[in-house]
């Protein structure tokens, strides 16, 4: 058993397992919390999930939707008022006026006119600019009648979901969340300004859920690539934007500010963990169907990639979550390049150590992740870990458990050296550990 698949030692009776997840993950509450009981519903269905449940740290929901019918005469009013001012925006017919601290916003690659807009006006600068590279998904099933082009994202089928997606390139890579298209093996994309193609599926990394489709039969000189930006210069309080098709409604933006960094949770399903490090945090609002989504800067430029929310209703509760772009990217391009995706490892099985099993067994401390097995040739063989021996701390990140091991690992990239400290028969030692791949 690998590090990405271990365990806690009282779910070992399920490892054999393959029960279907709700989209809905609800987590345990601590003893002694104060966090109250709360109702979880699936983001497929809008339906509660048998009984009440409880929240840990927050109950995750990914964010893509089933197909619903919305019948919302009002709000398609606004929306259509909105998407006609967009149009004139990037047309050139609408011309807002600038200052001496205009921000020019224009598709990269496109002829439409610029536009110059003052520096109060980023949201509708950052709309223009960033709306031409979100698309929306709907993925279907083969033989469901879904599969035509001539359906909309807003007619109720049971077989099919929305979800959103980034353009890439003129080639027509669309980068989006695996769950999006897990399941399905056919995919309509919507482009900004209404055209549909149908793509095919290109690759996909279950561990990171990222996917990547790309478009049949595009148009190149049509396509607006996302502008790339540095997740790793992003600081708590920055202004972002969150675009995407919550519940299937297309091409709606969200504002807000980055709430927090480096926030990271694991998710079980049945094709094994998914890994979450390092995630964004954003009080944007973020609702099924925005998966897969951009999250993007002041300047338009893709920072994240929209996937999960905490929320006890399965819908926004100013808790968003985004996988940081530099991350992302790096995992599709390996996807584009047709190479199976690789991620940072020790090369080591764990179980976690609790206050229950250091009485039992006379552990030398309560917590850590307990190392089971070691793989010969491993950076954890190579730095002289041991099996036996308990990892309290990676780095400046305590490890109270083998999933905060396996988090902190996947946080780092292939060939980091991290120091390592563990505890052997009560005595603390250190080791520095360059990670391996698991490719």
């Amino acid at each position: 058993m690998s590090e990405y698949d271990s365990q806690r030692p009282q779910d070992a009776g399920n490892a054999g397992e393959t029960q279907q997840q709700p989209r809905v993950q609800v987590e345990s509450t601590p003893a002694g919390s104060n966090i109250p009981y709360v109702q979880a519903y699936d983001t497929q269905t809008g339906k509660p999930l048998g009984g009440q449940q409880v929240v840990n740290k927050h109950t995750v929901v990914k964010t893509k939707t089933k197909k619903l019918p919305i019948f919302i005469t009002a709000l398609a009013g606004c929306a259509c008022g909105a998407l006609l001012v967009i149009a004139l925006i990037m047309s050139g017919t609408l011309n807002i006026g600038g200052g001496k601290n205009a921000v020019t916003a224009g598709a990269s690659g496109s002829s439409t006119q610029k536009i110059t807009i003052d520096s109060e006006d980023t949201t509708l600068a950052v709309s223009a600019k960033a709306l031409p590279s979100v698309v929306s998904i709907t993925a279907t099933s083969s033989g469901s009648q879904n599969g035509s082009l001539s359906q909309s994202a807003d007619e109720s089928d049971s077989s099919g979901s929305v979800g959103s997606g980034v353009v890439l390139d003129t080639e027509g890579h669309i980068l989006t969340n695996n769950h999006v298209v897990d399941g399905y093996d056919q995919y309509v994309v919507t482009m900004d300004d209404g055209t549909t193609y149908e793509a095919e599926f290109v690759g996909n990394d279950a561990s990171s859920d990222l996917a990547v489709i790309k478009l049949k039969d595009a148009d190149a000189s049509k396509l607006t690539p996302i502008e790339i930006g540095d997740s790793s210069k992003l600081n708590v309080g920055e202004w972002v934007m969150a675009i995407g098709s919550p519940f299937g409604n297309e091409q709606s933006v969200s504002t807000g500010i980055v709430s927090a960094l480096y926030r990271s949770t694991a998710m079980s399903s049945t094709s094994g963990n998914t890994i979450y490090a390092n995630m964004i945090q954003t009080d944007a609002a973020i609702n099924p169907g925005n998966s897969g989504g951009a999250l993007v800067d002041k300047d338009g430029k893709l920072i994240g990639v929209n996937t999960l929310i905490a929320s006890s209703s399965g819908s926004s509760s100013g808790v968003g979550f985004a996988i940081p772009v530099d991350y992302a990217m790096n995992i599709a391009q390996q996807i584009i390049d047709g190479k199976t995706p690789s991620h940072a490892q020790l090369g080591i099985s764990a179980t976690t150590v609790n206050s229950q099993l250091a009485k039992r067994y006379s552990l030398p401390v309560e917590s850590g992740a307990y190392v089971t097995g070691v793989s010969v040739g491993s950076s954890a063989a190579n730095a002289g870990i041991q099996e036996g021996d308990i990892i309290t701390k990676l780095g400046d990140t305590s490890i109270s458990s083998s999933s905060d091991l396996v988090l902190a690992v996947r946080s780092h990239s292939v060939g980091d050296s991290v120091q390592i400290t563990y505890n052997r028969n009560g005595q603390e030692s250190t080791a520095s550990v360059t990670l391996g791949s698991d490719s």
